[in-house]
């Protein structure tokens, strides 16, 4: 059976990757690739490494068109877009990912803290599973809408959730640096992205008060449930440096119990065996970008700080795969 996939917001860097990893699937078909600004353009003059792999051309954005020749639509567009789509399509049938931030918060409340308005669609909000397949995958699998995770997110949850799951950590005190390459900001320019602007540049920006920060404290609030609970407060700082793609996080942890480094390395190897997508590194090695690079993988390791008493967790992944298109 091959599954007929829809795609809005088709020209952006996320939306690139989708068509990239769609189009070479061996059990799914681009039926409809959907822009606000290049209707009518081949998808592959705005992606040229798709030529060969595809003739479709831009559509304009039509729920209806889409009802009829999709059975899964991705939603690559920006904060805000997705409310209404997700709001046709779903009643008729089509199963919705979310690749947009509109249906990462369970609590409307917060999506407006973060994003600075209102949900339109909260009976939707409320039935939304949050596509980390790692920690939800039972949920996403019956889900008729899912909520892509952000991509500093993913490198987060992905790094601290073994932790929290054997409650070794405090997680009232959770401090985070992230360094990510310039298409996370998205492909609508911008001055600080501009060649001449990042190149040679390593700058911190949306401090304090990063917009993912919430979503993070929401998936250890998760994982914290199966423990009864607990406080959660997330410090995070992210950098942009001068590179295309890719996101290294560190995450600087308070223990809340003896640990070596073979101790944690070992909770991590245990979460995680079977996951195909997450590999655990040993001792001698260290996450880096360049081993991630196009792929779906996240490469995590820890090292214990016996002096401060501190758990130091390190994650790569690249941020249009794992932190958006392979993981939809």
């Amino acid at each position: 059976m091959t599954v007929r996939v829809g795609i809005v917001g088709g020209t952006g860097y996320a939306g690139g990757e989708l068509l990239r990893i769609i189009s070479q699937h061996p059990h799914a078909q681009v039926t409809y690739a959907a822009s606000r600004t290049q209707v009518g353009q081949a998808v592959a003059a705005s992606h040229p490494g798709l030529n060969g792999f595809t003739d479709l051309a831009y559509e304009t954005v039509d729920t209806e068109a889409m009802a009829s020749r999709c059975d899964v639509a991705f939603l690559a567009v920006p904060h805000g877009a997705s409310m209404a789509l997700a709001a046709e399509l779903v009643p008729r049938g089509v199963k919705v990912i979310d690749i947009g931030t509109d249906f990462r918060f369970r609590d409307p409340a917060e999506y407006q803290q973060w994003y600075g308005i209102q949900h339109e669609q909260v009976h939707l909000l409320a039935e939304a599973v949050y596509g980390l397949p790692e920690l939800y995958r039972d949920k996403v699998r019956g889900a008729r809408l899912v909520g892509n995770p952000g991509c500093y997110p993913t490198s987060v949850l992905l790094g601290i959730a073994p932790f929290v799951h054997v409650g070794c950590i405090d997680t009232s005190s959770v401090v985070v640096s992230a360094m990510s390459g310039v298409s996370g900001a998205g492909s609508t320019p911008k001055q600080m992205y501009h060649f001449p602007e990042c190149t040679e540049n390593v700058q911190a920006y949306g401090v304090p008060g990063h917009r993912h920060t919430g979503e993070m404290e929401q998936g250890i609030r998760d994982l914290l449930s199966a423990r009864g609970g607990g406080e959660v407060c997330v410090s995070f700082v992210p950098h942009l440096v001068p590179m295309s793609r890719g996101i290294l996080a560190t995450l600087n942890l308070r223990l809340t119990q003896p640990l070596t480094t073979h101790d944690a390395l070992e909770i991590m190897r245990k979460f995680y065996r079977g996951e195909p997508f997450v590999r655990v590194l040993g001792e001698d090695r260290l996450p880096q970008t360049k081993a991630v690079l196009g792929s779906n993988f996240c490469d995590v390791t820890a090292r214990v700080d016996a002096r401060s008493g501190r758990l130091i967790v390190l994650s790569a992944i690249d941020n249009l795969v794992k932190g958006a298109a392979g993981q939809a």
